[in-house]
């Protein structure tokens, strides 16, 4: 999936140079469809907006990739439980849509999502519609007459619909349509849920059975949910085989979130790229003008201002020189006092823990030097960026990571765009900056990576910063150092949540999470 998504991106640039919007929505849906398969249903979202606005929907072709796109974003809401914001985008692809097949599926899924909306009647009527207009024995009217008879038992829970249930699981049966039959198997399990226990744990037993031949992981997950529930002889078992399967789902989804990423990443960056070359050539030859008609300027402005410059300059000088003494006494002041709060401070702090500490922690008394050795270094710079301007928050955090790079290590940066740091207080920024250092101080002396990915990401108002590398992970005796646990605690502080995935020798992935 991942290679497919690199040659949808490739593609979708190739037919924007050649102004080919059309073919570039096209990729662009494919790409949505892809994050959303991975269950990044933010970046399902994004992207498949992105290509709407490559559409145009006074045009009949474009209608229908139209319709698609709509449909994909409708879906990721859904699955986002953002309902009520969902069911406009349905119906944008139903209108749009000139296909009876999709327009069907697409009614369905509006269905759904009305039943998940609790809207229970809207949502039977438009079942009821569907079923009508597909002929019976179909593996469609199969799905239609299993969603019906769902959502009649959840608003009602007098209704039995465990006789539709069976006939839409006949029909899936003799048309060998196992996703169909995995469906049926998950919906008969959940009625007998609290009338018929050993029902339920039958019907739980058929779907994992059917979910592990298709390889559908989640109705696994769901599957496996329901037997551990149940109290029964092997839940032990069957908790094992879930933790299992589920830690193998969410590194596999991390990863290819991490890869999307990280491809988005490269493809902007040679952009970028290209762009820069162009514009220093235009740059070349405009200066080549320039230094012609300077050249022949600056001869006559010679002879013109001799006299008079003579006498300005002098006085310029001096003013020069008064202003830069004036900065160098402001300058003193400043380092002195930095050099007093970061570098005297913090030998002091060291000095005292050696001093007054049962056992001397050689690796964090180390850690500590080697940070107020980064700070003092970077003191004269910081004093001198403060008497002209702050830098930027986002070109703080890219010159922090940028600067742990080397011959052999890439370093990778996304989303850091300086927009998205306005609002965040200056508390969390500045812990943010002491975190990322201890980590990448911690992937230096001990990771041996060779590439660094570190991602920012604001959703549903919490900052996310998802690090991974390619390193030999956290060696045992490390991995309850102090390092890791002053970064933590900075995290826990501020109410977030930081989470270590270690492989030995594979690597490391570490999400952050924090609230704003």
């Amino acid at each position: 999936m991942d290679s497919s998504f690199l040659y949808f991106e490739k593609a979708k640039e190739q037919f924007l140079l050649a102004k080919d919007d059309f073919n570039a929505a096209k990729c662009l849906i494919h790409m949505g469809v892809n994050l959303y398969e991975v269950g990044d249903y933010f970046g399902a979202q994004e992207t498949s907006l992105e290509a709407a606005k490559y559409l145009n929907s006074r045009i009949a072709e474009q209608r229908a990739l139209l319709s698609h796109a709509y449909n994909n974003i409708a879906n990721a809401t859904d699955d986002l439980r953002n309902y009520d914001h969902a069911i406009p985008y349905y119906l944008l692809a139903i209108q749009y849509s000139a296909s009876r097949e999709n327009i069907l599926t697409y009614k369905n899924n509006l269905a759904v999502c009305l039943r998940n909306a609790k809207r229970y009647p809207e949502s039977i009527k438009l079942s009821e519609e569907i079923l009508s207009k597909v002929p019976s024995g179909t593996t469609d009217y199969a799905k239609f007459l299993n969603n019906l008879a769902k959502t009649k038992w959840i608003a009602d829970n007098s209704y039995n619909p465990v006789p539709d249930y069976h006939k839409a699981l006949t029909i899936r049966t003799s048309q060998k349509d196992r996703w169909g039959q995995n469906s049926s198997y998950a919906s008969l399990a959940k009625y007998y849920d609290h009338r018929k226990p050993d029902s339920s744990i039958y019907y739980l037993h058929k779907q994992y059975e059917i979910a592990t031949e298709i390889n559908s992981a989640d109705d696994q997950l769901n599957a496996l949910r329901g037997l551990i529930q149940s109290n029964s002889s092997n839940s032990q078992r069957y908790l094992s085989n879930y933790l299992a399967l589920n830690d193998s789902i969410q590194q596999a989804r991390a990863a290819a979130k991490n890869q999307f990423a990280l491809i988005r990443y490269e493809v902007e960056k040679n952009k970028a790229d290209n762009l820069r070359l162009e514009k220093e050539n235009a740059e070349k030859q405009n200066r080549l003008i320039r230094q012609r008609v300077i050249t022949g300027a600056s001869i006559f402005l010679l002879v013109l201002v001799a006299g008079g410059g003579t006498l300005w300059y002098k006085r310029r000088k001096q003013r020069l020189e008064l202003e830069a003494q004036n900065r160098v006494k402001e300058t003193q002041l400043h380092l002195s006092k930095k050099i007093h709060d970061v570098v005297a401070n913090g030998i002091y702090r060291v000095m005292s823990e050696i001093e007054h500490g049962d056992e001397v922690d050689r690796d964090g008394v180390l850690d500590k030097l080697e940070n107020m050795y980064h700070q003092s270094r970077d003191i004269s710079h910081d004093v001198e960026q403060q008497t002209i301007t702050e830098t930027p928050y986002n070109e703080q955090l890219a010159s922090l990571l940028k600067s742990f790079a080397a011959d052999h290590r890439r370093v990778l940066i996304a989303g850091n765009d300086a927009e998205q740091w306005d609002d965040i207080s200056k508390r969390i920024k500045d812990e943010v900056k002491h975190v990322l250092q201890e980590l990448m101080v911690n992937m230096k002396k001990h990771s041996q990576a060779e590439q660094v990915v570190v991602r920012f990401e604001i959703t549903d108002r919490q900052l996310n910063i998802f690090y991974k590398d390619n390193g030999v992970g956290i060696p045992e005796e490390k991995s309850n150092g102090k390092g890791l646990a002053n970064t933590v605690s900075r995290i826990e502080s501020l109410g977030g949540k930081i989470t270590f995935v270690n492989e030995p020798g594979k690597g490391l992935n570490i999400t952050t999470v924090i609230p704003l």
